[in-house]
């Protein structure tokens, strides 16, 4: 399991980026997406299985969480905030488009779908290894898009982005229990299907870096100089 991230709200890095924001500064908005676009992705993506829609809520997501920034009140670490918005506006945006998503309940699942495969994570191995890795990569992608969101959700939360059992919930807004009986359930779901250990390749699933990254941070930026939020003097 990958160390679990450290996004709690007494961190001062993040209370100096609040500080910006609250302020208006350009430099602290960029600076607070690029620090929890990776999380925020991942948690999209837990109950959406496409890309580009799972950056479209993280987009969206942003856009509320700057201009309601008066609605965070320091009660959840930055991070779980910011986690429970995108994952409202994907099940908003899914339920928009008319797709039904079961969230609270369990159920077994036999669904299925075909998904991009990330970048391997080594430019140093062998084209052979590459490949190797890759096609490990896309079939454990493909099993996790299997899993209801439900399922899917508490373990990319979990195995893909290294939360604790407690952030997760609180991210979730579920039990601990809860929480456990999913990932529990998942994993057993996944071993199923595949024929290697679910989690030693899941911390490099999903990644939201470089272009992508720059990309969807300009976006938010550009809307929100539009809306007058940033003042850039």
């Amino acid at each position: 399991m990958p160390e679990a991230e450290n996004h709690s709200i007494t961190a001062p890095d993040d209370r100096a980026l609040l500080a910006g924001l609250r302020q208006g500064q350009a430099r602290a908005y960029e600076q607070m997406m690029r620090r929890y676009n990776r999380l925020l992705y991942r948690a999209a993506r837990g109950i959406v299985r496409d890309d580009a829609e799972a950056q479209d809520c993280v987009q969206e997501a942003w856009l509320r969480a700057f201009t309601g920034l008066q609605g965070f009140r320091g009660e959840a670490a930055l991070g779980t905030w910011l986690t429970r918005i995108v994952i409202n506006q994907a099940l908003t945006q899914q339920r928009r488009l008319g797709r039904w998503v079961a969230w609270n309940e369990d159920f077994e699942s036999g669904e299925s779908d075909m998904a991009q495969y990330p970048h391997g994570r080594d430019a140093m191995e062998s084209p052979e290894e590459r490949v190797a890795r890759l096609q490990v990569l896309r079939q454990l992608e493909q099993a996790i898009d299997s899993l209801a969101p439900i399922y899917r959700s508490v373990f990319i939360l979990r195995a893909v982005q290294g939360l604790s059992v407690e952030d997760t919930a609180q991210g979730l807004q579920v039990s601990a229990d809860v929480v456990k009986t999913r990932f529990l359930r998942a994993r057993a779901q996944l071993r199923a299907l595949l024929a290697f250990d679910p989690e030693t390749e899941a911390a490099y699933l999903h990644d939201f870096a470089g272009q992508r990254c720059s990309d969807l941070t300009g976006r938010v930026l550009q809307e929100l100089r539009s809306r007058g939020v940033i003042r850039d003097h």
